[in-house]
């Protein structure tokens, strides 16, 4: 029985713990976390419907998962898939799956899940931005819990692919309805989306680990202005901002309540241009548009000097990579001389539509100034992402643009003949195809730099830089990616001191 000072003793400790903060255990650590991005998701919470990477970044791994996990270096391990095996042309793939797994509305994980998901994925209807690789595959259900997955193409990297946003495994029950309702097999279930300013999360109690996962509940606030993502990270009202605006970043590496982490990435930063419009359909245009940037001025008034300059669609990180940077070096005489030959009047009056990350509109400052010094007038239009996603990613409806691609391993976006971008080369294609069916390593990097190659010659766009990630964050947050090889939020690895 309690004594009277035991009770009271009692007594006050239920009025300290009915006095903490939400998102506070009893012994003071943080259970919750409030995390900040740029972009809301758009059109909906479904990886597989939408190309914008924004999307993957509060799912993939948290609501939904994947047959294989992409790690912050690179390396891939299993996830819904316990092993695999490969056969020695990289052609057919075994997939062990993992058992005891259930979907977040009941229903059971097993092959049939995994055929129904790739199967839809590659399907005439689907919008799934890799629709072509996975209308390559042929997936088979040997038992509830093997699938065997043949591809016409071999890809080394097809495990890499696996652990992408795109090849999320979806319950076929919920599926069309995983845009506003996600369900998955992962840690996390929404809570609650409040369009245009938050999306919030809670831990799924069903999750087949979920002794393991530290947080309760996570909020991504979308925060696209530099200005307020400061103010958010200072005010206490952010705990971590992965890929903040770099503009930001100097004050706060020597503030002792933050860490400063700055991260690897295989993205490419890109003045993308539209190949079919007059009279960018001339490459001596395109070159002259790339000789009239200086790249590492760019990089300065875009990125606060954080990238490395590049001349192809592929990153200094990435194996096989070759230095392309002097195909079409800064050189505004050479850009003027080129304009004359192609018969351009100047001043030529172009529009580059700008996406609302900061990278893509302080980019759009320095290019348009650049621009201008050799004859071309660039009026700059501030577009939301629905829109630039709408208009310029859907409709084709541009001259130029800024755009950062982010996804590793995507030179197939070239070959393929309904792109935004609208370029189209038999030679490219010609080199995919053969670059798509060689399984010899050494051969298959010889065809990679070619392809690198037949698009900076092509001048396709002007090929800016690749970007460095900046996270700032709480200093007693843990588990934060130190690179990103893909954009993603992994939350079950975040915990607090």
């Amino acid at each position: 029985m309690l004594n009277r000072r035991n009770v009271l003793a009692h007594s006050a400790s239920l009025a300290a713990l009915a006095t903490l903060p939400p998102g506070v255990l009893a012994q003071g650590r943080k259970n919750a976390i409030v995390m900040a991005m740029a972009l809301e998701p758009s059109p909906g919470l479904d990886p597989t419907g939408g190309a914008a990477s924004s999307i993957g970044e509060v799912t993939l791994y948290n609501i939904y998962e994947t047959l294989t996990k992409i790690n912050p270096d690179g390396a891939v391990t299993p996830l819904l898939a316990e092993s695999w095996e490969v056969s020695p042309d990289l052609t057919t793939y075994t997939f062990k799956l993992r058992q005891g797994v259930k979907f977040q509305n009941g229903e059971p994980f097993n092959a049939q899940a995994v055929k129904f998901s790739f199967d839809r994925a590659g399907s005439e209807k689907s919008t799934n931005k890799d629709k072509r690789t996975f209308a390559n595959l042929s997936t088979r259900v040997v038992d509830e819990h093997t699938v065997v997955i043949l591809t016409k193409e071999v890809d080394p990297d097809f495990p890499f692919l696996l652990g992408q946003a795109t090849a999320v495994i979806v319950e076929p029950k919920s599926a069309d309805s995983n845009m506003t309702k996600p369900v998955g097999t992962g840690p996390f279930m929404l809570e609650n989306w409040v369009k245009g300013s938050s999306i919030t999360l809670k831990k799924w109690p069903g999750y087949r680990n979920a002794s393991a996962i530290k947080l309760e509940r996570a909020t991504f606030r979308i925060i696209a202005d530099p200005a307020a993502q400061v103010a958010a990270l200072l005010a206490g009202d952010v705990d971590a901002f992965p890929r903040v605006t770099p503009r930001s970043v100097e004050q706060f590496k020597g503030n002792p309540r933050f860490q400063v982490i700055v991260s690897g990435s295989r993205a490419k930063t890109i003045l993308a241009i539209n190949n079919k419009k007059k009279p960018f359909d001339d490459v001596r245009v395109r070159r002259a548009v790339a000789m009239a940037i200086d790249r590492k001025a760019v990089i300065q008034g875009a990125g606060d000097g954080y990238g490395a300059p590049i001349g192809s669609h592929y990153p200094p990180s990435a194996p096989g990579y070759v230095d392309l940077t002097g195909v079409n070096p800064f050189n505004p005489d050479k850009a003027r001389a080129l304009l004359k030959e192609a018969g351009v009047t100047t001043p030529l009056e172009v529009t580059i539509t700008l996406p609302p990350p900061p990278y893509a509109r302080q980019g759009g400052e320095v290019i348009a100034s650049e621009l201008a010094k050799v004859g071309i007038q660039a009026k700059l239009q501030n577009v939301e992402w629905a829109q630039w996603l709408s208009n310029v990613y859907g409709n084709k409806n541009y001259d130029m643009t800024i755009i950062s691609h982010v996804e590793p391993f995507d030179l197939g976006n070239f070959a393929k003949p309904d792109y935004y971008w609208n370029y189209h080369s038999a030679r490219f294609d010609e080199v995919y195809a053969k670059y798509k069916t060689t399984a010899n390593a050494k051969d298959r990097l010889k065809l990679q730099a070619d392809l690198q190659r037949i698009l900076a010659e092509d001048s396709v766009h002007a090929f800016l830089y690749q970007p460095q990630w900046v996270t700032v964050a709480n200093r007693n947050v843990k588990g934060l990616w130190k690179d990103m090889p893909i954009f993603v939020n992994d939350l079950s690895s975040i915990s607090w001191a």
